[in-house]
């Protein structure tokens, strides 16, 4: 089957456009499958949203790389967060009883896993400008895991 010319070059062409376009492009990395979460609370006061979540994150999965535009403060209920900054490098495990901070900030990109047997349930509270989304999507910032 023989191609007309000006098709195989529009084609060649887009498939070029194509390849610029995503060579080297990071792409975020999203949670585990089976992470969820439920909204228990939210309440605006002045310009600052409050919002208290419950995650469960299941064993062997992960939050996906991420950063907040407000802290956060957790509470662990059930199960040990391993904590993972940009570096790759872990910057706290928190079990049962535990709490956290996470600071705000594109330069403060992290990960939580559960890396043990149960799954791990946290209650969250998001003190975010208003408006602001819960999280913003990083790329892996190359660690061999997600």
């Amino acid at each position: 089957m023989r191609v007309p010319l000006r098709a195989g070059l529009a084609a060649a062409g887009l498939a070029a456009v194509a390849q610029v376009m995503t060579a080297g492009t990071a792409h975020a990395t999203p949670p585990g499958p089976d992470v969820t979460n439920t909204v228990i609370a939210e309440r605006t006061v002045g310009d600052t949203d409050y919002i208290l979540r419950k995650i469960t994150i299941p064993p062997g999965q992960g939050t996906g790389w991420h950063y907040h535009d407000g802290t956060l403060y957790g509470y662990v209920q059930q199960g040990t967060l391993s904590h993972y900054d940009a570096t790759c490098a872990s910057d706290g495990t928190y079990p049962a009883g535990a709490t956290l901070t996470e600071p705000s900030g594109p330069d403060t990109v992290h990960l939580g896993r559960n890396e043990g047997t149960q799954p791990v349930v946290l209650y969250v509270l998001y003190v975010l400008p208003h408006g602001a989304p819960l999280h913003q999507d990083a790329p892996n910032p190359g660690c061999g895991f997600q």
